[in-house]
């Protein structure tokens, strides 16, 4: 007996698992487009405030080092998408990939999307400002 919507199911799963393995071979890459991002901000930031040392690097992560704050964005699978931690907060970023094979990003917590913009703010905007409010 054959079940069409176990058919349908089936090629649902296939199509989804293949998403999956896309995402998780464009996390490495997707990383490195962020850390290009970022530095950028933090050029325009010690342009800024020429005595300020910020320094950032990227090898696993992104690792951002302030005088008293240090980010740092790691790769996290379980997602898939980046895990952004400072201090004793973190917050994940879901990472996938669109048709047009451009990656979106989604706040997991309050199941909105997040435009790049959205996604450096939330990566630097403590770290370079933390006397600031949100």
């Amino acid at each position: 007996m054959s079940f069409q919507w176990l058919h349908m199911r089936i090629q649902e799963e296939k199509d989804r698992r293949k998403r999956e393995a896309l995402t998780f071979e464009r996390l490495p890459s997707a990383l490195a487009e962020l850390h290009e991002v970022l530095k950028e901000g933090i050029t325009a930031y010690t342009d800024a405030f020429v005595s300020d040392v910020v320094e950032m690097s990227l090898g696993s992560s992104i690792r951002i080092v302030t005088p008293g704050v240090q980010v740092e964005v790691k790769i996290a699978p379980d997602i898939p998408g980046f895990r952004i931690e400072r201090g004793n907060h973190s917050e994940d970023v879901e990472v996938g990939l669109l048709p047009s094979n451009n990656l979106y990003y989604r706040d997991r917590v309050m199941d909105v999307y997040l435009t790049l913009e959205e996604l450096t703010r939330r990566t630097l905007d403590r770290a370079l400002f933390p006397k600031l409010q949100e």
